[in-house]
């Protein structure tokens, strides 16, 4: 007897056998009470941002003397993946992003020991700033977003910021917060605006009011007296505290009387300058507030993150709680706060419906077994599914997954094969006490169980050796998908171990008092009689098999039956040729949110900016669907995922804005999110256009985020020909039909005036240039000089000394301020800066991008129309583009082509290197399909190990390619596109299958063992596992059909259910004729047959 056996018969009568199924229960309820919840898998994605200033720069120079340096430096860092960087005028922003995987504190000590031990690289001489280093990862991402907006008018988006800010300090003290920052408002400061005529009228220069609020604003404890035996502490100087504070100080003197600030400047305490705006809007699928569709709300928004391994249901309860208690309060009337995210609740809402499915789904397994095997059978099918599913949830949670879609989809996936191994042996309990009524039922059930247990536990390994090599899948894609191949090869072994050890012990209790069932017959004998399904199954088998296991004719009709299969699989693949199945990495899911991208042209003013946002709101207010939209025009809106990868939160120029749109909840709609998004992508970018911007519908991807889905790196020996380049495959994506959201990375000319200093009259007036430079700057762009002490503000109010807002429309006023002359002779003259510059009109200077040490431009797209797949428009632009002339100054050639790595030699001639979705295809179906065939090479070797043949293995595998013929008509029928998930699928499909065959070839050599010929012995197998094989194969189907209606797993579960369906078919007639046309006449693996 072999291990399985004896197994069963220790466990059986064992008294811990009740107790082991219990620990079991309870393991699994006590995961389900502690595991977090999330709406998606937490994965290691780890960057950073390296921000180096040097004021002053051009573009050129940040990028020779700050970005170069740095890239190479940072490149060596272990784990790092790619470094980019942007160099633009006075600015390198070097960002180093990790391998998927490598833990964010290891990243993060790996980043600031390479900066910190290689400080050469920064050159303080030359001006360059000490770098600031702001690490990004999964965690950054905000859980929750509120919302603040106020009806009355008499309240300011400034009001809103205060009350926000007040906030902040108290969500913070929920439990599991991490960070708590609050987006929008103009900002509190302290304005100094300089009148440069009474300036200049006292002989006041702006230096000289810098230097007085510097060094009036200063106190320090000087020590201590002691009298009258008692300490007393003495403080010298008091702080800067209020706006009447700063107009008292004295600047100077003039005429004999001193010169105060309220002289020559107006100080205002109150919102700074708009830099930035953000608003509220109701759309139509709003609730009924009174207040019109479209119409427009002052608002904040508060942005709330969590800390790792928290559960984001609880601390976006615990949020959602406080900010409740906190209105009437902090919070005051008039003041109302939107949830405008909230992950905890979409996490919640997922995982409830996810668990009900499960649920659903065993309850459906369950059935099915009562209506074929009885109602003992089904109840103990239904414990070992039970006690399976809860140690495997015990199991996730001690590998570290979250309750999350995937791993939940992971376990709805599993229940129809982890119940496999239980439904193989109760079936052939049932079989063997029908066969054998009399006997005692624990000698029948070690016999039983011994009988498919060797089969049993090679088809579970098999399994498992198909999925597990899934879990080393790289990049995004792998970590995210990990808990499918993880999740269920642990469940497959749990489910083996419960059906030798609990399974045979429930049996034992509950069939014992079970009657023969009426599909004996009575004039059988116990030990050969067949029941009655199993004697039509071999009638019908009888006539299909005999003949093509006829002995003369049988050639021929085996290879009429070859070939119709070969044809099958053929026609099948072909599907994918013509576009009746359309390959993409995943479909996309069914979201409340989508956003609108708005890139204005540079040098465009953020009220300009936020006129076109109002535009495109209005028209989004529209949508029956929209419940409400958040503006925001030069600041970022609270990034998603696809928002870190992409970096939306540096978007913070006046010329960018976005707009987050939220929707009607998907379960009150009747479009998916994706087909509301395609309606409104075309009146969007209309008005942008109309413009001169450019404006993106951005929907939340459904699996790894990229810069955009089409994407087209230039690179080239020269930066202004990779320009010119990028213009010319900018036409080319435009002219194409199915490309939308069209962009790049060339920034339109804008106009730019450069101050040239008059070096020789400046040096006779002892002038220096570095203090007309501070003039103009601090008058121009305002410098915040010192902080304003006291009160019990959460952020520092600083006192910024500027020009009022009415003279920064020209230069004129900036030339008027003067600086004083130092020369002797000069005798500390004011000289108007006028006299001193030469006005001269330039333009901007074009940005630098880098990726891996090479200068890059790149063009980006996305992708329209009727396939929908970025795959498909990726190579209709390649059509365009692959004999594109370079005709023009430094262009020559054709331009090369390359899709997984940059150029070999990126100077020798211009190329472009295809990125964007497809990279994330290439390298995730690579390695898929290397994790394929690794499980196809281990399914090989276990099954030589079984059998001891090289031939039988082949054999038994070879229904796997089978599933291509329920896989891609599948796919066709129900107008579903081939994704990952498919591949998932299909890849699960080998395990499976196979393990239909070890079972029929099993029990062809017990029967010819036993002396049946041959032939008898493949139509027998075929007609006695047809059952356990159809019971198996519905209860896959059964389990995926559960996730069918889930969009991003709709293609693994119509893998599933089409390629169990099919591949069971034909694999009860292909592989018994197949494995008898393999050994006819040499006996099961070799013998002679009788």
């Amino acid at each position: 007897m072999g291990i399985s056996g004896r197994l069963s018969a220790l466990f059986q009568r064992n008294a811990l056998t009740p107790l082991l199924a219990l620990m079991l229960m309870l393991l699994g309820v006590f995961a389900a009470l502690i595991t977090p919840k999330e709406e998606e898998p937490q994965i290691d994605v780890t960057m950073a941002d390296v921000m180096v200033a040097f004021p002053g720069a051009s573009a050129k120079d940040v990028e020779a003397l700050v970005a170069r340096p740095a890239e190479q430096v940072l490149s060596r860092i272990a784990g790092m993946d790619h470094v980019f960087s942007v160099s633009r005028p006075g600015m390198a922003v070097i960002t180093v992003q990790f391998k998927v995987g490598v833990k964010n504190q290891d990243a993060i000590v790996r980043l600031y020991d390479t900066i910190h031990s290689h400080r050469d690289w920064i050159s303080p001489e030359l001006g360059v700033a000490e770098p600031l280093i702001k690490p990004k990862g999964i965690d950054d991402v905000p859980i929750v977003a509120l919302t603040l907006w106020t009806r009355d008018e008499a309240r300011s988006a400034f009001d809103l910021q205060q009350v926000a800010q007040a906030v902040e300090v108290e969500l913070k003290r929920v439990k599991g917060t991490r960070d708590v920052s609050t987006i929008g408002g103009p900002g509190h400061v302290l304005r100094v605006l300089l009148d440069v005529g009474r300036m200049n009228a006292f002989g006041i220069t702006p230096q000289d009011l810098k230097g007085a609020l510097l060094l009036a604003n200063a106190s320090q404890p000087s020590g201590v007296l002691t009298r009258a035996n008692q300490e007393v502490l003495v403080q010298t100087g008091t702080y800067v505290e209020s706006a009447a504070d700063v107009r008292r100080l004295v600047v100077g003197v003039s005429g004999g009387k001193p010169v105060h600030v309220a002289d020559v400047a107006t100080v205002l305490d109150g919102p700074d300058q708009p830099s930035r705006y953000v608003w509220h809007g109701l759309g139509k699928g709003a609730p009924d507030t009174g207040a019109a569709v479209g119409e427009r709300f002052p608002a904040v928004t508060l942005s709330i993150s969590k800390k790792p391994g928290e559960n984001a249901a609880d601390v976006a309860d615990g949020v959602i709680r406080r900010i409740e208690a906190l209105k009437g309060s902090i919070v005051p009337d008039g003041v109302e706060v939107t949830i405008t995210r909230n992950y905890g609740a979409t996490a919640t809402e997922k995982a409830d419906k996810l668990i009900g499915k499960l649920v659903f789904a065993t309850s459906a397994v369950v059935l099915l077994v009562f209506f074929a095997l009885g109602k003992r059978e089904a109840v103990i099918v239904g414990a070992a599914v039970t006690l399976t599913l809860a140690a495997t949830l015990f199991a996730s949670w001690a590998w570290g997954f979250t309750l999350n879609r995937v791993s939940l989809f992971a376990l709805i996936f599993s229940i129809g094969i982890l119940v496999d191994d239980a439904i193989v042996v109760v079936e052939n309990i049932h079989r063997w006490h029908a066969l054998e009524p009399g006997k005692p039922l624990w000698q029948l059930i070690p016999k039983a169980v011994d009988e498919v247990g060797g089969p049993t536990i090679l088809a579970t390994f098999t399994v498992i050796a198909a999925l597990l090599p899934m879990a080393f899948v790289s990049g995004l894609m792998g970590p995210y998908m990990s808990p499918i191949p993880i999740n269920a090869s642990m469940g497959m072994f749990i489910s083996l171990a419960v059906a030798f050890v609990v399974t045979p012990w429930l049996a034992g209790k509950l069939m014992k008092g079970g009657h023969v069932p009426e599909t004996v017959d009575a004039q059988t004998p116990p030990d050969h009689g067949p029941d009655r399904l199993t004697r039509r199954l071999e009638a019908l088998f009888r006539r299909l098999m005999t003949p093509l296991l006829d002995p003369v004719r049988g050639g021929r009709a085996r290879a009429k039956l070859w070939f119709g299969v070969v044809l099958a699989i053929a026609l099948s693949v072909s599907l994918a040729v013509v576009q009746l199945v359309v390959l993409k990495m995943l479909p996309f899911d069914n979201k409340s949110e989508f956003q609108v991208v708005l890139d204005m042209p540079v040098g465009t003013p953020v009220e300009a900016t936020a006129e076109v946002l109002r535009e495109i709101g209005a028209e989004l207010a529209k949508v029956d669907e929209v419940t409400d939209f958040q503006a925001y025009a030069g600041t970022a809106s609270p990034i998603n995922f696809n928002g870190l990868v992409r970096q939306y939160y540096l978007r913070a120029q006046p010329e960018m804005g976005d707009i987050q749109v939220n929707l009607v909840d998907k379960h009150h709609r009747s479009r998916q999110s994706h087909e509301i998004a395609v309606s409104v992508r075309d009146a969007v970018a209309a008005i942008a256009k109309k413009h001169g911007g450019n404006a993106k519908v951005v929907e939340v991807p459904p699996g790894p985020p990229v810069l955009s889905p089409i994407v087209a790196e230039v690179y080239g020996p020269d930066y202004a020909g990779q320009v010119a380049v990028a213009g010319k495959l900018r036409a080319a994506f435009e002219a194409s039909a199915d490309i939308v959201g069209v962009d790049d990375t060339v920034d339109e000319a804008a106009p730019k005036l450069v101050l040239r200093v008059n070096q020789a009259k400046a040096a006779q007036l002892g002038v220096a240039q570095a203090d007309i430079v501070e003039v103009v700057r601090l008058g121009l762009g305002g410098e915040n000089v010192t902080p304003v002490h006291g009160g019990d503000n959460k952020y520092e109010i600083p006192v910024r000394l500027t020009l009022p807002s009415e003279d920064l429309s020209g230069i004129e006023q900036i030339l008027q301020m003067r600086v004083r002359a130092r020369a002797a002779e000069a005798g500390g003259a004011l000289v108007p800066v006028s006299e001193l510059v030469q006005v001269e009109p330039t333009r901007r200077e074009q940005v630098i991008y880098h990726k891996d040490l090479l200068p890059v431009v790149y063009v980006t797209g996305d992708m329209g129309g009727k396939l929908d797949s970025p795959l498909y428009g990726m190579f209709d632009i390649r059509s365009r583009v692959k004999d594109l002339p370079l005709v023009g100054e430094r262009l020559a050639g054709t331009l090369g082509e390359w899709f997984i790595h940059q150029p070999d030699d990126p100077y020798a001639a211009y190329a472009i290197k295809w990125d964007g979705e497809w990279q994330i295809t290439y390298e995730t179906f690579r390695d898929m399909g290397a994790a394929y065939a690794v499980g196809l090479v281990l399914i090989y070797v276990l099954v030589v190990a079984q059998f001891r043949s090289y031939l039988v293995p082949l054999i038994i595998m070879a229904p796997i390619p089978l599933t291509l013929i329920g896989v891609m008509p599948g796919h066709a029928l129900l107008h579903s596109q081939f994704t990952a998930t498919s591949m998932i699928g299909m890849i699960a499909l080998a395990g499976i299958i196979v393990r239909n065959s070890i079972l029929l070839v099993d029990f062809i050599d017990q029967q010819v063992a036993a002396g049946v010929p041959m032939a008898e012995a493949t139509i027998h197998a075929a007609a006695v596992r047809a059952k356990p094989i159809g019971l198996t194969g519905l209860a896959a189907m059964i389990g995926a059909l559960f996730i069918l209606d889930d969009p991003i797993f709709n293609g693994l579960a119509i893998s599933l259910i089409f390629g169990v369906l099919v591949s069971t078919l034909l694999t009860l007639i292909v592989i018994p004729v197949l494995y008898f046309a393999a050994t006819h006449g040499r006996g099961a693996h070799g013998g002679e047959t009788t």
